[in-house]
């Protein structure tokens, strides 16, 4: 069985107009539920993706296990009711499960896990209001939970919203949430209650943020198959990154990896030859990652080289004006990642994303006629690296935007070939990913030293102090500009996995 669902947190300011709104004109009453979540002393359930509990809804008792899917949306899960005498607790019973997908997965895990024996690990208390709503695209279940999740003596509140697809379509659970979202500013949350309670349980509030994960492209695919593989990547990384954000509780590698899920999707878009829809969505997802810029630069740029030219200054023993002369210059404005991952146009971004990968599993099967895969990922690959290689070979004649425009040239190439890396040997494809990689360091730093620069002339004009600033830069510059140099030789000289 499989659970198709979206979850959104809820603000306080909101919470009453939801629960009002979930109720509807005859509401029925609110459900307790009351959980508690199993793992292994190292959490193994947890680092394999995998929730097993046990819960009282209202007088009756089930065990489920849950397993994250790869979309997002989509997750296994596997209920067994129980009956169990009046204050008695049923024993969790892994055995429950098997035969069951999830289940083969849970004892996967369980057989390798150092310590093999469950404990309760941290528990729910929920005050539950649902009902189920008709669309045109299926019928889905509202849920509106209120109450904690409770580790020792920590506890975290919740206030969300799930929507849950009961028959239909999952576009029904996505088009239903569109609504929801712009009547009450609800912000998509990809983290279940397992994840959220499993952080609590050890004391921290920050999930790690989503690294780009490895996709597996086959030859035998066809186009519309290897493009839903590499979307649904794209939105892994971007919606729990984008998850993390909204929460207010995150690190600057969040926002970062956010913006390398953004660039990729764009990249994808690109890949496949996106139009239409797709160009609406990579427009989006470009008005996104700029709306970031700012946070970037101040956690990427700023800080680092306020600290490197604090550090140069305590070297000729200056250390007592550095506060002064290595002070960064003000930053664009904007709203805080938080706020801006909330808003109306970064939740519909989202919405749409899953909406694109939903319709495309919908869609229907590829003709007989269809190019071959690695045909059409090669010649693209083909005109993308001639671009940078025309760019590389021309270098001491771009200016300032000539070298941003070979950068973003260059990441873009890098992308499409970890998207059809799978297609092609891991040796030929190493050989052609490495020098790329170390042009993509060595056009990095100069590009972050090209927005320093600019920053600190702006600022020179009112403040003298940022003289010394620009000249350590301007020589830090040029020293980054001859480093370009080897990286560039390198990547021409490099050969193209596709052609073997």
């Amino acid at each position: 069985m499989h659970e198709v669902e979206l979850k959104f947190q809820v603000s306080a300011t909101e919470r009453a107009a939801v629960d009002a709104a979930v109720a509807g004109r005859t509401p029925g009453p609110r459900v307790r539920l009351q959980a508690a979540y199993y793992d292994t002393a190292e959490r193994s359930l947890a680092e394999a993706g995998l929730a097993l509990r046990m819960r009282r809804e209202g007088r009756r008792w089930v065990q489920t296990l849950k397993g994250a899917g790869d979309d997002g949306l989509t997750r296994g899960e596997h209920n067994v009711p129980l009956l169990a005498g009046a204050g008695v607790v049923p024993a969790i019973d892994p055995s429950l499960h098997a035969d069951t997908p999830i289940g083969k997965r849970l004892f996967d895990v369980l057989r390798n896990a150092p310590s093999p024996d469950l404990r309760c690990v941290f528990s729910t208390d929920i005050r539950r209001r649902s009902r189920v709503l008709r669309t045109p695209q299926g019928v889905v279940e509202l849920a509106f939970d209120e109450g904690a999740i409770l580790a020792g003596e920590r506890r975290l509140p919740v206030c969300e919203l799930e929507i849950e697809l009961v028959s239909g379509s999952p576009l029904a659970v996505i088009d239903t949430a569109r609504r929801w979202v712009a009547r009450h500013g609800l912000w998509l949350d990809t983290r279940s209650k397992a994840e959220r309670g499993d952080l609590l349980t050890r004391g921290e509030t920050v999930a790690p943020d989503r690294r780009a994960r490895p996709v597996e492209l086959a030859p035998d695919m066809s186009i519309a198959e290897a493009e839903r593989c590499v979307l649904r990547s794209c939105l892994d990384q971007v919606s729990v990154n984008a998850s993390q954000i909204a929460s207010g509780e995150h690190t600057d590698e969040h926002v970062h990896q956010l913006r390398v899920g953004l660039r990729r999707l764009r990249t994808a878009f690109r890949l496949f030859d996106g139009a239409g829809a797709d160009s609406a969505l990579a427009d989006e997802a470009t008005a996104l990652f700029r709306s970031l810029a700012a946070a970037r630069d101040q956690a990427a740029v700023a800080q680092p080289l306020v600290q490197a030219l604090t550090e140069a200054l305590a070297t000729i023993g200056m250390r007592s004006q550095a506060p002064t002369l290595a002070a960064a210059p003000p930053t664009a404005d904007g709203p805080p990642p938080d706020a801006t991952l909330r808003s109306a146009a970064a939740q519909k971004l989202l919405l749409d994303l899953h909406a694109r990968v939903q319709a495309q599993d919908e869609s229907a099967s590829p003709a007989d006629d269809d190019p071959v895969l690695r045909d059409v990922l090669a010649r693209r690959l083909k005109r993308w690296r001639r671009l940078v290689l025309a760019d590389a070979q021309r270098f001491a004649e771009l200016g300032d935007a000539g070298r941003h425009t070979l950068r973003k040239r260059a990441k873009r190439l890098r992308y499409a070939i970890e998207f059809a890396s799978a297609l092609y040997k891991d040796k030929a494809v190493r050989r052609t990913l490495k020098p790329l990689r170390g042009l993509l360091d060595r056009l990095g730093e100069l590009i972050d030293l090209t927005v320093a620069l600019a920053a600190y002339r702006e600022a020179a004009a009112t403040d003298p102090h940022a003289l010394f600033a620009l000249g350590w830069l301007a020589a830090r510059h040029d020293q980054r500009l001859a480093a370009c140099e080897p990286a560039l030789k390198a990547f021409c000289r490099s050969k193209p996995f596709w052609k073997e």
